[in-house]
């Protein structure tokens, strides 16, 4: 094995070790776009170098050689080392696995443990297919060339004949036009009864009477096969005519189409420290791979909220912070008009993600936020409460949706107090997609 093999097996052997999808999910950098970058556990390879402190063989030396029992001295830099102390300023080299979201989506399944298909309805698109229709009438570009040639070169061969054999039939003595028309008929050559007047009439006198029968023709005349006569003679022309004609255009294909919309709702309210915050980041986005991965059509809807709603883009969503109260129903509201207005029931999956500390306005989960949960059509609700220090004494909003909603097909609650818990998550509110 040579010095290019060995590279690429450490190569392969670095591709095999990038970092485990739960841990990367966990504990990685997520990045604020919808590229996906797993890092890989970087393995040295091998290389040849010399040894710096190598100063020559057993007894040789510079002088001023330290003798036995002299102090000695503070090591001295050697080249390369650098400044002692000072940071470096330049940015080290990741390598990185590139991944896109089906296959990010099909390996969260296999890590989880989990075995989920696009749910729900299938809207029918209608689409442009392959130019495989015909019609009578169309524009010029798209008349089918090749099936007028066809046609054309068809008919060709069906009205080709060996008229020097019919000839010779001619000259059979005392032959009529007539007789002579009957036998080609029976003998299945095409030829009309006007080109054979016109090859009688025009029989040379020295050629008439040539055979005392059509039997003695036969045994002296062969007629000579289609396929030689064209090699020899080559195909003048081709009879073209305009019922051949047809035009192309693309057939209509019908496809189910399986789309998805996702309204992630997270409170930006000021209880919700930067800790919190990315918990729900670590949380959301691995969720929103994993749907774009698994369905046709995905689309995202951001919505921010501290006492009131208002919708934000993917970039501002994760960052946001407000020094307002909490009002979670806000949200709901919010979500419900732009579920009806662009998202109708009948032609979307729809998932409802919510996140926050739990704390929320009083008596606002118990009189507003479950109603809007259980108007709001979805395959999916799920709400994940996000609290580093594992409870509060206001995080009660998680455990009164649970309590209410917990038994419900369509609802998922979740508890992140820490990246480990993000997996468990992400598993429990995967596992629970409805049906419908």
């Amino acid at each position: 094995m040579g010095l290019r093999d060995d590279l690429e097996r450490y190569r392969e052997v670095g591709e095999q070790r990038r970092q485990d999808l739960a841990e990367f999910i966990q504990y990685g950098d997520l990045g604020q776009g919808d590229d996906i970058h797993v890092p890989v556990k970087i393995v040295s390879l091998p290389e040849f170098a010399y040894d710096q402190l190598d100063q020559g063989g057993v007894g040789q030396g510079n002088g001023g050689t330290p003798e036995p029992g002299d102090p000695v001295g503070q090591p001295q830099p050697q080249p390369g080392d650098g400044d002692e102390g000072e940071p470096g300023e330049e940015e080290g080299e990741h390598e990185y696995y590139e991944m896109d979201p089906e296959e990010f989506a099909q390996e969260l399944d296999e890590e989880l443990g989990l075995d989920l298909e696009p749910k729900g309805k299938k809207v029918e698109t209608e689409e442009e297919g392959a130019l495989t229709d015909r019609t009578r009438t169309g524009p010029d570009s798209a008349l089918d060339v090749e099936r007028l040639f066809k046609q054309g070169l068809k008919r060709k061969l069906a009205m080709e004949f060996d008229e020097e054999y019919v000839r010779e039939l001619l000259s059979v003595e005392g032959i009529s036009p007539e007789t002579a028309f009957e036998y080609a008929r029976s003998n299945n050559v095409p030829v009309s009864k006007a080109w054979i007047d016109d090859a009688f009439a025009s029989l040379p006198d020295d050629r008439r009477g040539r055979w005392a029968s059509i039997e003695e023709m036969e045994a002296n005349v062969e007629a000579e096969p289609l396929s030689q006569r064209i090699r020899r003679e080559g195909i003048g022309h081709i009879p073209f005519r305009r019922e051949d004609e047809r035009y192309r255009y693309p057939e209509v294909v019908t496809k189910p189409q399986h789309n998805v919309v996702v309204i992630n709702i997270r409170d930006v309210s000021g209880s919700m420290r930067e800790d919190k915050r990315e918990l729900v980041e670590r949380t959301f986005t691995p969720l929103d791979w994993y749907l774009t991965g698994k369905y046709d059509t995905a689309e995202f809807v951001y919505i921010a909220h501290d006492a009131s709603a208002w919708e934000v883009e993917r970039e501002e969503f994760f960052g946001i912070r407000s020094g307002g109260g909490t009002k979670i129903s806000s949200a709901y509201e919010l979500a419900a008009e732009i579920l009806d207005e662009q998202y109708p029931w009948s032609e979307w999956n729809r998932y409802v993600f919510a996140a926050g500390d739990s704390e929320n306005s009083s008596n606002d989960t118990e009189e507003s936020v479950i109603p809007l949960m259980e108007e709001i059509e979805a395959n999916l609700h799920a709400y994940v409460e996000t609290q580093p220090s594992g409870s509060a004494i206001n995080a009660t909003h998680a455990e009164e949706v649970e309590r209410r909603l917990g038994g419900r097909e369509n609802v998922a609650v979740a508890y992140v107090s820490g990246p480990d818990d993000v997996a468990n998550a992400i598993y429990e509110i995967l596992s629970t997609e409805d049906d419908a």
